[in-house]
């Protein structure tokens, strides 16, 4: 396809009758978010009560006071705040029921993943889709990282389809109907390959939550709070995950994973996943600021009041650097024989190469099967398909891309990212 799409209503957004019609309907509704009526809600849907040990209620009372008293939130916006509480609460519970009853799952080994950082918008979601399509590794699809445990008595639908599976492609159609440019900038469909950040999810941690609504106080307890246990939370769900396949050991599974929360919990990761081979991708971080600021200014249209273009900017100004010091920080702790820096621009003009290049480092052969299931991926997921947004940093946000840039003097003088935005 590679339409060139331009979306000129940012700051005033043209909302569409679908929009109106969402955004009036759920102006109807009564949405109590408390973590009391999100974690009974859970219980009656899952007819479980056990959400394992209790830390997690401080996590989830402070998302839903930050958001339940957010005014600039409209209802359609606390509503899908509120549905990803309850998905994750769910999954807390069905989590700690089959680990109740499933003890060995603790046994299972999870071996030398290779695991993908880098700044959103960075090229991670095409590297690792891309390695996903080799049939020798296992990667997260999106259905299964919404619901990574089936609910107790669930069968499959009568056309054999996963009940997850189609619940996630409802979704994924109902917001093509409301965000209907958003394939273009970050495609969600059932099969795309998801970040295992969601795992962290029914642990209620995570930087995930801020890209769903902008939370200063959920920033700051994140930021005081080591997240290893997290990411030993994330370890456990990826062993049931294994466990559910069959594999009772982990050692005929081998997964690829990535999230650019990973730049900051460079510690954590390798802590967690000792054996780990790490890639880092880099782009220009003024490309990726742009790139995100707008998909996230496009979303706000259904979610809140007005499109706060400043705070936005602003916002994610300030956590790409928390993110790119971080890295810079600890990028020298990892080991130099399982980590790999990969340049966006490098990765873009010959993208096989560079995961060749990274197999190498995992110990992992391209042989003439992966590679040609590699270039099937691409050939069949060609830059553009969906359409292509064009940025426009200056038009859109009032910023000048030299004055954004200063701020990452500390950064690209360490990586030799290739400036994009002039």
């Amino acid at each position: 396809m590679d339409e060139e799409i331009r979306i000129t209503d940012l700051a005033q957004p043209l909302r569409s009758e679908m929009q109106l019609s969402a955004l009036a309907y759920a102006e109807t509704l009564q949405i109590e978010l408390t973590s009391q009526s999100v974690l009974q809600e859970a219980s009656q849907a899952t007819g479980l009560e056990d959400f394992g040990p209790p830390d997690f209620l401080a996590r989830l009372e402070l998302l839903c006071d930050e958001w339940g008293s957010d005014t600039s939130l409209v209802n359609l916006g606390r509503l899908s705040l509120r549905n990803k509480l309850l998905q994750h609460a769910k999954s807390r519970l069905l989590i700690q029921d089959v680990l109740s009853r499933h003890p060995e799952i603790h046994a299972v080994e999870i071996q030398a993943p290779i695991i993908v950082a880098g700044l959103p918008r960075s090229g991670t979601t095409h590297l690792l889709n891309l390695m996903a399509a080799d049939s020798r590794l296992r990667a997260l699809p999106l259905w299964e990282s919404y619901e990574p445990i089936p609910l107790p008595g669930e069968a499959l639908l009568e056309n054999g389809v996963d009940p997850r599976y189609q619940r996630c492609e409802d979704t994924w159609q109902m917001m093509q109907s409301l965000s209907p440019l958003l394939a273009a900038m970050h495609p969600m469909s059932p099969d795309h390959i998801h970040e295992e950040l969601e795992l962290m999810g029914p642990d209620f941690s995570s930087y995930n939550y801020e890209w769903l609504s902008v939370s200063p106080r959920w920033r700051d307890h994140y930021y005081a709070c080591d997240q290893a246990p997290h990411y030993e939370y994330m370890k456990t769900v990826l062993k049931i995950l294994t466990w559910q396949d069959g594999d009772v050991s982990g050692d005929k599974t081998r997964w690829v994973l990535k999230c650019p929360q990973h730049l900051e919990q460079l510690g954590p990761l390798q802590k967690v996943f000792p054996d780990a081979t790490i890639a880092i991708t880099h782009r220009d971080p003024v490309s990726v600021i742009q790139s995100a600021a707008t998909m996230l200014a496009y979303g706000q249209r259904i979610n809140r009041k007005q499109v706060d273009l400043e705070g936005l900017m602003s916002y994610w100004t300030d956590r790409v650097v928390h993110l790119l010091r971080a890295c810079v920080r600890d990028r020298g702790n990892l080991p130099a024989e399982r980590s790999i820096d990969v340049l966006f621009h490098e990765f873009m003009a010959d993208d096989l190469g560079m995961v060749e290049k990274i197999y190498a480092k995992a110990g992992l052969d391209m042989t003439a099967l992966a590679r040609d299931e590699l270039q099937a991926f691409v050939d069949e997921h060609p830059r553009g398909k969906d359409g292509r947004v064009i940025y426009n940093l200056r038009n859109d946000f009032g910023v000048e891309p030299e004055q954004l840039r200063a701020h990452f003097d500390f950064y690209v003088t360490r990586f030799p990212v290739k400036v994009e935005v002039l």
